[in-house]
């Protein structure tokens, strides 16, 4: 066993548990350049082990003539350390934008020795974008009720003209005035599914197993238009339950299901859905106008290994009428996010070839009464063992 082996399979120090447990990736950086030492949330960032990253050197790991060198050579050479906000440390292996800001400081008990915190900017900036798109959004809610209440009435006078016209025109006409009827119904259709954009009524709310979710989206998936895609499950048995109302998360992760096959729709036999719950400390999200912050803990995630989301459609991804099909209406995610967003939580996506990734985070249910404790708590096992494949 080599030494590095036999670090990890003793009891860890207070020290290493302090590390161990920080959210940030902590990296211990040698004269040499090489990597010393690392924490559990460094290994999970460069999606490298332990052992594997204590052979290799700093440079090997961040992107070509990064800032991060010159920081960590500078910080050697004054003996001081040095913050650095907003750095793209982003690679093929680890994704393409992952933007941090840098801690780079001098081990002072052991000369030459450097520690570098690295703190993503990731949750925090699509948290503020958002809320941005959330407060943006009432312009179209605005403009969903004035059309459902302008539009459909003169729709319905013209549809009604174009029947009465149709029973007297020759039948080389009647094709139009069936063109006219057949599209003023789409218009009715697509009102009506903007009409869900001005509901402003509080949502009937309550602990609800999100694993009984997932299963009964996966099974209406496997039985229709995921027939032949595989799914497969990851899931924490142990997570609380979510506060939320359970029809409307069905409708969410359906939705979100069914873009994914669709994405994956031509990989034929390697197409492939990732169903995940983990639970996620230490999120926490402001809300607007408000001092209170809400902890968004549970962490719910829909993976496919399709071609991505194009760049240009991602900052705008969850808004109105913005949508990769030829023949979508770009209401399916938009209409995703509001549900999202009435149930204090956030969906943020994030896109690369072959690996497409929407995360929902939402609130715990916790329940006032204190002898409710236990009936609280069983909702959040899953319905049976055998749902959960790793």
């Amino acid at each position: 066993m080599n030494a590095a082996a036999e670090q990890r399979a003793r009891l860890p120090s207070d020290g290493e548990a302090i590390l161990n447990a920080l959210p940030n990736p902590v990296v211990l950086v040698g004269p040499d350049g090489k990597i010393v030492d690392a924490n559990i949330a460094a290994e999970s960032f460069f999606e490298t082990s332990i052992h594997l990253l204590q052979r290799q050197l700093l440079k090997e790991l961040i992107p070509f003539g990064s800032p991060l060198l010159a920081l960590v050579d500078q910080v050697r050479a004054k003996g001081s350390p040095v913050n650095e906000y907003k750095v793209d440390l982003g690679t093929p292996k680890i994704g393409g934008d992952r933007q941090v800001d840098l801690h780079v400081a001098p081990l002072s008990e052991r000369p030459g020795h450097i520690v570098i915190m690295l703190q993503e900017r990731t949750i925090a900036d699509k948290m503020d974008r958002q809320l941005t798109h959330r407060s943006a959004a009432r312009s179209v809610i605005a403009l969903a009720a004035m059309l459902a209440h302008e539009i459909k009435n003169p729709l319905s006078g013209i549809r009604g003209a174009a029947q009465l016209l149709e029973q007297s025109a020759p039948p080389e006409d009647r094709q139009l005035t069936r063109l006219i009827c057949d599209e003023a119904d789409r218009i009715v259709t697509l009102v009506d599914r903007m009409e869900v954009f001005g509901d402003e009524r509080p949502v009937a709310r309550g602990p609800v197993n999100i694993h009984s979710v997932l299963d009964h989206v996966k099974r209406l998936a496997q039985s229709g238009f995921a027939r032949n895609i595989k799914i497969v499950e990851d899931y924490d048995p142990s997570l609380p339950p979510v506060l939320a109302n359970q029809d409307q998360l069905i409708q969410v992760f359906l939705n979100l299901v069914k873009n994914a096959a669709e994405a994956v729709a031509d990989l034929e036999q390697e197409a492939e859905i990732q169903l995940t719950t983990a639970f996620r400390p230490g999120v926490r999200l402001s809300l607007p106008g408000s001092k209170s912050r809400v902890s968004l803990p549970l962490e719910f995630c829909v993976k496919d290994n399709g071609p991505g989301v194009p760049e240009d459609l991602m900052p705008n991804l969850f808004d109105p009428f913005v949508t990769t099909k030829p023949t979508g209406s770009g209401l399916g995610l938009a209409l995703v996010a509001k549900i999202v967003g009435d149930h204090g939580g956030i969906i943020e996506c994030d896109s690369q070839p072959r690996k497409t990734v929407f995360r929902v985070l939402m609130p715990i249910f916790s329940s006032p009464a204190k002898d409710q404790s236990k009936s609280v708590s069983e909702p959040g096992t899953l319905p049976q063992a055998s749902q959960v494949k790793r």
